[in-house]
């Protein structure tokens, strides 16, 4: 095993962590924006939300690494031969790390408040709110602070393994 596939696990805790962060960066941005009428684009702050993916880099990398190792595999004269497993491997079965593919913008319709006074209001005295709803801003932190969580204790889980590795080594 190469050592660096013995950090694979590290790694994809921390891309895990690096996804979350991001998500927790803009849910917040979304709350705090919660009663902004006027952006630089014209018109209400648009809820923002994150897309992530597996990061196919990383899965294809491993890939690459895989089947060279198997091609490449060899036995003496009049040795039974080595079975050669079936590839190409497919994406579910092994994992990798996440990416943020993007943060777009939620284009559902905003809230219509009465309120004839305020300097955004249009004809009909209706101020266009951002569709921003906090209930649902609240519970998309709190599952993106527990899968940072979860990332955190995977990461500390591997590096302990390592670090026990590395003492049964010694």
């Amino acid at each position: 095993m190469a050592m660096v596939e013995l950090f694979s696990g590290l790694n994809i805790s921390a891309t895990g962590l690096r996804a979350q962060r991001v998500r927790q960066n803009v849910i917040a941005s979304n709350i705090a924006n919660v009663e902004t009428t006027r952006t630089p684009d014209g018109g209400p702050y648009k809820r923002q939300h994150v897309v992530l993916e597996a990061d196919p880099y990383e899965f294809d990398q491993f890939l690459v690494k895989e089947q060279n190792k198997i091609r490449g595999a060899k036995t003496q004269d009049g040795h039974i031969r080595i079975p050669q497993p079936q590839w190409p491997v497919s994406r579910e079965n092994i994992g990798s790390g996440v990416k943020v593919l993007e943060i777009s913008k939620d284009e559902g319709p905003n809230k219509l408040v009465y309120n004839p006074g305020h300097p955004d209001s249009d004809e009909n005295g209706y101020v266009h709110m951002p569709n921003v709803n906090i209930v649902e801003e609240m519970v998309d932190m709190i599952t993106a602070t527990r899968a940072y969580e979860a990332n955190t204790t995977a990461f500390n889980s591997t590096k302990a393994m390592l670090m026990k590795a590395l003492d049964l080594a010694n």
